[in-house]
Protein backbone atom coordinates (compact mmCIF):
# COMPACT_ATOMS: atom_id res chain seq x y z
CA UNK A 1 0.00 0.00 0.00
CA UNK A 2 1.17 3.64 -1.33
CA UNK A 3 0.55 6.70 0.95
CA UNK A 4 -1.16 8.93 -1.78
CA UNK A 5 -2.26 12.28 -0.25
CA UNK A 6 -1.93 13.87 3.03
CA UNK A 7 -5.18 16.87 3.57
CA UNK A 8 -4.63 19.50 6.30
CA UNK A 9 -6.40 22.27 7.25
CA UNK A 10 -4.38 25.52 7.62
CA UNK A 11 -5.48 29.24 8.42
CA UNK A 12 -3.06 30.96 5.90
CA UNK A 13 -3.56 28.60 2.65
CA UNK A 14 -0.91 30.90 0.82
CA UNK A 15 1.23 31.12 3.31
CA UNK A 16 1.82 27.19 3.88
CA UNK A 17 1.60 26.50 0.24
CA UNK A 18 4.36 28.74 -0.22
CA UNK A 19 6.74 27.20 2.31
CA UNK A 20 6.38 23.91 0.97
CA UNK A 21 6.41 25.03 -2.23
CA UNK A 22 10.12 26.86 -1.89
CA UNK A 23 11.30 24.68 0.60
CA UNK A 24 10.64 21.30 0.16
CA UNK A 25 10.34 21.78 -3.60
CA UNK A 26 6.44 20.82 -4.14
CA UNK A 27 5.19 21.65 -6.93
CA UNK A 28 1.48 23.16 -6.82
CA UNK A 29 -1.30 21.78 -9.23
CA UNK A 30 -4.54 22.84 -10.58
CA UNK A 31 -7.14 22.36 -7.57
CA UNK A 32 -10.83 21.99 -7.89
CA UNK A 33 -11.78 24.10 -5.62
CA UNK A 34 -11.18 27.71 -3.71
CA UNK A 35 -10.01 27.69 -1.00
CA UNK A 36 -7.29 24.43 -1.55
CA UNK A 37 -3.59 23.98 -2.73
CA UNK A 38 -2.71 20.68 -4.29
CA UNK A 39 1.12 20.07 -4.06
CA UNK A 40 2.78 17.71 -5.68
CA UNK A 41 6.01 15.67 -4.18
CA UNK A 42 8.70 13.23 -5.13
CA UNK A 43 7.01 9.94 -6.04
CA UNK A 44 3.36 11.34 -6.61
CA UNK A 45 2.74 12.37 -2.99
CA UNK A 46 0.18 14.82 -2.95
CA UNK A 47 -0.04 17.11 -0.15
CA UNK A 48 -3.49 18.85 0.32
CA UNK A 49 -4.03 22.58 2.30
CA UNK A 50 -7.06 23.49 2.68
CA UNK A 51 -8.16 26.79 3.69
CA UNK A 52 -9.78 26.78 7.56
CA UNK A 53 -10.57 29.06 10.14
CA UNK A 54 -9.02 27.62 12.41
CA UNK A 55 -6.22 24.52 12.59
CA UNK A 56 -5.34 22.82 15.94
CA UNK A 57 -3.14 20.03 15.28
CA UNK A 58 -2.72 17.08 18.47
CA UNK A 59 0.04 17.28 20.71
CA UNK A 60 3.06 15.21 18.56
CA UNK A 61 1.10 15.31 15.55
CA UNK A 62 3.56 15.79 12.55
CA UNK A 63 4.60 15.36 8.90
CA UNK A 64 7.57 13.44 8.23
CA UNK A 65 10.09 13.42 5.03
CA UNK A 66 12.32 10.64 4.43
CA UNK A 67 15.69 11.28 2.31
CA UNK A 68 17.71 8.47 1.45
CA UNK A 69 20.74 9.83 2.95
CA UNK A 70 22.91 12.46 5.33
CA UNK A 71 23.43 14.34 2.96
CA UNK A 72 19.90 14.85 1.70
CA UNK A 73 19.06 15.54 4.50
CA UNK A 74 22.15 18.52 4.79
CA UNK A 75 20.89 19.67 1.42
CA UNK A 76 17.34 19.66 2.43
CA UNK A 77 18.29 22.14 5.44
CA UNK A 78 20.05 24.03 2.87
CA UNK A 79 17.53 24.37 0.88
CA UNK A 80 15.20 25.98 3.58
CA UNK A 81 18.39 28.68 4.33
CA UNK A 82 18.34 29.45 0.25
CA UNK A 83 14.81 29.88 -0.24
CA UNK A 84 14.71 32.61 2.67
CA UNK A 85 12.75 31.00 5.34
CA UNK A 86 13.26 30.49 9.26
CA UNK A 87 15.75 27.73 10.33
CA UNK A 88 15.43 25.66 13.05
CA UNK A 89 18.36 24.47 14.46
CA UNK A 90 20.80 22.35 12.27
CA UNK A 91 20.18 18.55 11.56
CA UNK A 92 21.91 16.25 14.73
CA UNK A 93 21.50 13.19 15.56
CA UNK A 94 18.87 11.85 17.38
CA UNK A 95 17.21 8.04 18.29
CA UNK A 96 19.76 6.46 15.48
CA UNK A 97 19.18 8.86 12.79
CA UNK A 98 20.02 12.67 11.07
CA UNK A 99 17.14 14.78 11.80
CA UNK A 100 15.87 18.23 11.66
CA UNK A 101 12.06 19.73 13.06
CA UNK A 102 10.81 22.84 11.45
CA UNK A 103 7.74 24.39 11.68
CA UNK A 104 5.09 25.13 8.29
CA UNK A 105 3.23 28.47 8.37
CA UNK A 106 -0.49 27.41 10.86
CA UNK A 107 1.70 25.30 13.04
CA UNK A 108 2.26 22.53 11.13
CA UNK A 109 5.64 20.28 12.20
CA UNK A 110 7.61 18.74 10.11
CA UNK A 111 10.38 16.30 10.54
CA UNK A 112 13.24 15.98 7.54
CA UNK A 113 15.31 12.82 8.56
CA UNK A 114 17.13 9.91 7.32
CA UNK A 115 17.57 6.32 8.93
CA UNK A 116 20.64 4.59 8.33
CA UNK A 117 20.04 1.23 6.90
Amino acid sequence: MKLNHIDLPVTDLEAAAGYFQRGFGFERMPAPAAGMAILRGEGGFALILQQAGSAVYPAGFHIGFLQSSDEAVHAAYRRLADAGLPLPPAPAESYGCLSFWCQAPGGILVEVSHRPG
